[in-house]
């Protein structure tokens, strides 16, 4: 943490800077400094998840008032985007561009499983549990594709079909 740049000098705004003025300094950072623009170009890449990381925390206004008060000690332990490879960047903030700006018409796919959002959970502890270590099992429900059908809903060795069944009129009420 101790070698990350300010923010606001990362994106080149003051302190007092607004949402739009924000936006609109990572963006033209994002176009300069983009891996397309400056292929092989480490650095650059390097200046553009500076720029996505800076983004990300003077975007939130929760994120951003807390880096106000405590620097970036005060993002630790937060919400926080890890930015393992460029796509993860773009996963983050493609709408930020209209999904086309970097080229193509809808902007990047990735065809990797999204990361899904993070699991919380509230448990107990006893001081002495606390102080000695102890093992709690936690259960919580998640979606899982069917194993026969993919999420599909068809039979096995068929393909899903549209419903040919017509929709129901509309009705218009007053109100």
């Amino acid at each position: 943490m101790a070698n990350e740049r300010d923010y606001y000098e990362v994106l080149g705004v003051e302190r007092r800077a607004g949402g739009a003025e924000i936006a609109d300094a990572y963006r033209k950072l994002a176009i300069k400094f983009h891996p397309d623009k400056n292929p092989g170009n480490n650095a650059a890449a390097d200046r553009f998840k500076e720029a996505a990381r800076a983004f990300e925390v003077l975007s939130n206004d929760e994120l951003r008032g807390r880096y106000d008060r405590y620097g970036h000690a005060g993002l630790q332990g937060g919400a926080r985007h890890e930015f393992n490879d460029l796509s993860d960047i773009f996963d983050a903030f493609g709408d930020l561009f209209g999904g086309g700006v970097f080229g193509g018409s809808g902007g990047r796919k990735s065809n990797r499983p999204r990361q899904g959002r993070d699991v919380f959970s509230t448990v107990s502890l006893s001081l002495v549990e606390a102080a000695r270590g102890a093992t709690k099992i936690v259960e919580f429900s998640r979606h899982e594709l069917c194993g026969s059908c993919d999420g599909s809903g068809a039979k096995k060795g068929t393909k899903p079909q549209d419903c040919r069944q017509p929709a129901p009129p509309a009705v218009a009420r007053e109100p």
